[in-house]
C-alpha cells in the first residue's frame, strides 16, 4: 500500500513514498508510475574535507585574537621536555618557564597539567591569546 501526500502538495517530483532510492511523480491526486533519479534535496550532504579542519584561524568563537604559536609544537615540547618548561619559553612565559625548570615541572605534575591544557585547547601565550592552530 503506497502512502499519499496531503492534497495541498502540488504536482511534481518527490522522494519515493516507499523509500526506494528514486523519485516518483505526484500528479496532484495520486502517485504515477513515472520514476526518476534521486532528487538532489533527498541526497545526504557531503562531509567536509579533512583539510578544512587544519585551516588556521585568526580569531576564536568569541572574537578574541588567537596566538600565532603552534599548538602542536607546544604539545610536543611539553610532552618531551615539559619538565624543563621549554613549552612555556616557547609561548613567551619566561617567568613560569624558569619556575618549571627549577622545580622540574613541579615534579612532573605541572608539566602534565600543562600538556592536558594544551591538548584541550585552552592554553594561552604571554599576550593571553589561546593556542588554537595546530
Amino acid at each position: 500500500m503506497t502512502q499519499q501526500p496531503p492534497r495541498e502538495i502540488p504536482a511534481g517530483w518527490y522522494p519515493d513514498p516507499e523509500g526506494k532510492p528514486q523519485s516518483r511523480y505526484w500528479d496532484g491526486d495520486a502517485w504515477t508510475s513515472q520514476v526518476g533519479p534521486i532528487l538532489p534535496q533527498a541526497q545526504p550532504p557531503a562531509a567536509p574535507a579533512i583539510s578544512t579542519a587544519f585551516v588556521a584561524v585568526s580569531h576564536d568563537a568569541a572574537g578574541n585574537p588567537v596566538s600565532d604559536r603552534s599548538r602542536l609544537a607546544a604539545a610536543l615540547l611539553c610532552f618531551f621536555v615539559g619538565v624543563l618548561g621549554v613549552h612555556r619559553f616557547y609561548v613567551g612565559k619566561v617567568g613560569t618557564g624558569i619556575l618549571q625548570l627549577v622545580t622540574f615541572g613541579g615534579l612532573g605534575i605541572w608539566a602534565l597539567i600543562d600538556l592536558i591544557i594544551i591538548l584541550v585547547g585552552t592554553f594561552r601565550d604571554k599576550q593571553d591569546r589561546v593556542l588554537l592552530n595546530w
